[in-house]
């Protein structure tokens, strides 16, 4: 449990508050940030709520703070969905400039 112990701490939470809102022991938090023991994946995911983060981030396989959107292949996040609302919404003479601006963008990040 690799972040537990840093987002309880950034929360000002002590392990008996963190323990009394997740319905659990202020000894299992300890075992748990101390990798003495492992929480089972329904308490995972109650810490994961709770901090508003993935599991993969609390246990240490990713540096992503947030949750990880679901998205397939043609699926859309919330930002996406607004932008493709405002590119609608443009004269078709800003779109080009709009394409010529993100292939440039593409090239020189060398995407």
């Amino acid at each position: 449990m690799k972040n537990l112990k840093k987002l309880r701490t950034e929360r000002n939470l002590s392990q008996q508050q963190l323990a009394d809102m997740l319905h659990t022991t202020q000894q299992n938090i300890y075992k748990y940030e101390n990798g003495i023991s492992e929480p089972n994946l329904e308490t995972l995911k109650n810490m994961a709520d709770h901090f508003q983060t993935s599991i993969d981030y609390l246990v240490g396989y990713t540096s992503i703070r947030h949750k990880i959107e679901p998205v397939s292949e043609y699926d859309l996040n919330s930002d996406e969905q607004t932008l493709i609302q405002k590119y609608r919404k443009l004269l078709p003479r800003i779109r080009r400039i709009v394409h010529i601006i993100i292939d440039e963008y593409l090239v020189s990040s060398g995407r």
